[in-house]
């Protein structure tokens, strides 16, 4: 009896030295020690860099280093194939070189009269939905029923029924939107299925290249296409998405001075916040369009869109946002003023909180315009 019962504490003993499990809800156990090593030193206030221009120059070359590899830049040699005339502006169906890899079709709307004009790049979402992606923005023309149902079906869940592109254009600015990787007419050939962003995303790296960081280049070559245009005042030239839109956004900011100005719709947060059992960011396959590999080993995310300082930005959030956490905002807000306020630019950053979900109104489409106006010194009849 007593040689079982010395078996049994044995088996106790053994039992008791490990937890037996190391992930929870796709979190390794460890998580929170993981975050809690993440010191971000290259965090402007945290950089041994105690001055900004060259701070700024060595933030965006780690930003970009960790984008790397590049692909290779060729001609945009572009070409209209379409055109359709709007109510004071003319949308333009065009292909572009994008990089080495990749011919892309994109939506341009251009104003009526004499430019140049001030221009903004459109940053379509990720919304788990690859149907399409520049439709999200602008008004598709030479489609069929089915893009265009779907097209106005997003346009009213997520943009209050207005398409950004078209009421900007409306209000004297060029517009360009293009498809991401893995959306609309660069979308997977045999169809749209969600599983297959985390397989594109592993077969990248597999090859030395994330998704992430080929959205954030063909977003950097895109702002500099526009700027390039004849018809585009290239001192004027602005960048706008919501959620997955806008964290491109704000990377495009920080990554090239080809933009000027930059608005930014319910993406903006803390690692702290955002890597918990709970949140959106940890289930997997949507992530991965908006990771770029060890950036988190050097900058948190507002010091990553801190870059952009002392461009003008305007960052928005809903107080019912579930995806992102309200405390977390706030706190990539504060971090943020602090920067464009050590650098005298504190009236060129903008924070709002609206009491709204994960949604794109037509007041903070207003809000955008209105910010763009102002610090572009346009004044609208």
């Amino acid at each position: 009896m007593f040689k079982v019962y010395e078996e049994w504490l044995k088996k106790i003993e053994v039992e008791s030295a490990y937890a037996g499990y190391e992930v929870q809800d796709n979190m390794p156990s460890f998580y929170e020690q993981l975050k809690q090593s993440l010191t971000f030193p290259m965090a402007w206030g945290n950089s041994p860099e105690k001055d900004f221009g060259k701070w700024r120059e060595q933030a965006r070359e780690k930003l970009l280093e960790c984008m790397q590899p590049a692909p290779p830049v060729v001609s945009y040699d572009m070409k209209v194939i379409a055109t359709e005339k709007r109510k004071g502006y003319e949308a333009r169906k065009i292909v572009f070189n994008v990089s080495g890899y990749s011919r892309v079709p994109a939506y341009l709307l251009v104003p009526e009269g004499k430019g140049p004009f001030p221009a903004v790049l459109l940053l379509h979402d990720h919304g788990a939905h690859f149907t399409i992606g520049k439709e999200k923005m602008v008004r598709p023309f030479g489609v069929s029923d089915m893009v265009m149902k779907d097209a106005d079906s997003w346009c009213k869940a997520c943009y209050d029924g207005q398409y950004v592109g078209d009421y900007l254009a409306e209000n004297g600015y060029v517009v360009l939107a293009l498809d991401a990787l893995f959306w609309g007419e660069r979308g997977r050939k045999e169809y749209a299925r969600y599983d297959s962003q985390q397989a594109l995303s592993a077969n990248l790296l597999q090859m030395g290249m994330s998704w992430g960081g080929l959205i954030a280049w063909d977003d950097i070559r895109s702002a500099e296409f526009l700027a390039s245009l004849p018809q585009v005042d290239k001192e004027k030239v602005a960048t706008m998405g919501f959620s997955m839109g806008a964290h491109r956004a704000w990377m495009t900011m920080a990554a090239t001075d080809a933009v000027k100005a930059g608005a930014a719709v319910c993406w903006m947060n803390t690692t702290d916040s955002l890597m918990t059992l709970t949140n959106n960011q940890n289930k997997g396959g949507s992530a991965y369009a908006m990771l770029i590999p060890n950036i988190r080993l050097y900058m948190d995310y507002p010091h990553v869109a801190s870059i952009a300082c002392p461009k003008p930005m305007l960052f928005t959030n809903g107080l019912k946002d579930k995806l992102f956490p309200v405390e977390g905002v706030k706190s990539a807000y504060e971090t943020m003023q602090k920067v464009w306020d050590s650098q005298g630019a504190g009236e060129h950053l903008q924070t709002k909180l609206y009491d709204l979900p994960h949604f794109c109104s037509k007041e903070i489409q207003k809000a955008i315009l209105e910010f763009f106006n102002k610090e572009f010194n346009i004044n609208q009849k």
